[in-house]
């Protein structure tokens, strides 16, 4: 075995052995705090729905186990064995060395090794959610979402895999500047057409009904400059008893969705801060933020690949010739998510700054603010089952939002600082 394998069998390794630490402290934090949560929510949470969370929270940290130690034995698998430079010299001989061949090889390679996730996938939907009481999908919607995404892969990854790889081959030493402006143009040609194109197939939307709710929302919306003539209701009862509420989309296309198992666990003035939480991520522009952010993480992925593939080693160690960038972008998309897993705390710290920000403005825009935050919160965990007690090393890889005492000690604080003024 080379230097290259090495290193990355020990990465893959110590990656799987950070994983398995992490899961192994929130189930031991759980088991340990689970029946006891901060005082922040203590007094708010319904004691009795507690067991069924942790039991919850056990069987998705135990299953998470499971699939990081499969992930993990799949990649080293692909790998160490050789398969890859095999298949790719098989391919290329068949199917020549033009640029649709090579996206056709790095597309199939792709498609085939998600086909290693799909029994775990049926077991989470279909024993573990069922277990629990939120699993609502068939069989038959289960293997038709999972072909359209497969369809979509194809007609929006195959093109543009192509592109990319002309580039290479028209601008050899700026390919990748070229492939950075590519690529979000796409991302962002995908940010307007998607809610109208994409998420229609998988879920079907309708205008909120007229009504108080609806005039309450919309009245909302006109006080806080967020210009829009509907709200959408997502069938999401079709799929999970799990609710929740996101915004998506820019410019016109723009779009406020509200599950509808959301808008039948909350009353008015919950649902009128959970919007007014939404509205803030677009006020404070955390989308175009969030978006820069991640350009200039594509520009550096970007700019490691284009050295990568101008290093000899990096293809000899995978055991390919280095006679095509295709190798490259092959193996620095299969192992960027065991380098990209270290910079997790920071992207959800991040991340977890937006929501507060996004809190802080629900709680100054609507009369109930923090009150009606704090309460569609609890609700939320509590109908969702979500582990109000997680070790906090655990929540800082894993959590995007801030958990829920924090959430609540926030609008608590908020509450607090705003009393003096009124």
């Amino acid at each position: 075995m080379n230097t290259v394998l090495v290193v990355t069998t020990l990465l893959i390794l110590l990656r799987w052995a950070a994983q398995s630490l992490l899961e192994g402290v929130n189930l031991r934090h759980s088991r340990l705090h689970g029946m006891t949560p901060p005082p922040e929510i203590a007094d708010r949470l319904d004691r009795e729905s507690l067991p069924k969370t942790l039991a919850y929270t056990n069987a998705k940290g135990r299953l998470g186990l499971v699939e990081d130690g499969w992930s993990a034995i799949v990649l080293l698998v692909v790998v160490l064995s050789g398969v890859l430079p095999y298949a790719y010299q098989q391919h290329i001989a068949f199917w020549g060395a033009g640029v649709w061949s090579h996206a056709g090889f790095l597309l199939a390679v792709t498609l085939v090794l998600a086909i290693p996730d799909l029994p775990l996938d049926w077991y989470a939907q279909f024993r573990l959610e069922e277990r629990f009481g939120f699993n609502k999908t068939t069989l038959r919607l289960w293997i038709s979402d999972h072909i359209k995404v497969l369809l979509l892969g194809i007609l929006l990854g195959f093109p543009l895999t192509a592109l990319i790889l002309f580039l290479t081959r028209w601008a050899a030493l700026s390919w990748w500047l070229w492939a950075w402006g590519v690529v979000l143009l796409f991302q962002l040609t995908m940010l307007v057409l998607a809610p109208v194109l994409i998420l229609p197939l998988f879920n079907k939307f309708s205008p909120l009904p007229d009504g108080p709710l609806r005039e309450r929302l919309l009245a909302l919306a006109d006080r806080t400059g967020f210009q829009t003539s509907t709200i959408q209701v997502m069938d999401g009862s079709r799929r999970s008893a799990h609710s929740n509420a996101f915004f998506t989309g820019l410019g016109r296309f723009r779009k406020i969705v509200l599950f509808d198992t959301l808008i039948h666990q909350l009353t008015d003035d919950e649902l009128e801060a959970v919007l007014a939480h939404e509205i803030g991520h677009y006020k404070l522009r955390h989308i175009p933020k969030t978006l820069m952010l991640s350009a200039l993480g594509m520009l550096a992925g970007l700019f490691a690949l284009f050295l990568l593939a101008n290093a000899a080693w990096f293809y000899q160690g995978f055991g390919f010739a280095q006679d095509s960038i295709t190798p490259a972008f092959l193996m620095f998309n299969l192992l960027g998510g065991t380098v990209l897993f270290w910079i997790h705390p920071l992207t959800h710290a991040i991340s977890r700054k937006h929501e507060y920000q996004a809190d802080a403005f629900a709680a100054n825009h609507t009369d109930h603010g923090a009150d009606a935050l704090g309460n569609a919160l609890l609700k939320l965990h509590e109908n969702n089952l979500s582990n109000p007690t997680p070790a906090p090393v655990y929540s800082r890889f894993y959590y995007s939002h801030p958990t829920l005492s924090e959430r609540l000690g926030h609008l608590s604080r908020l509450k607090t600082n705003a009393a003096p003024n009124q």
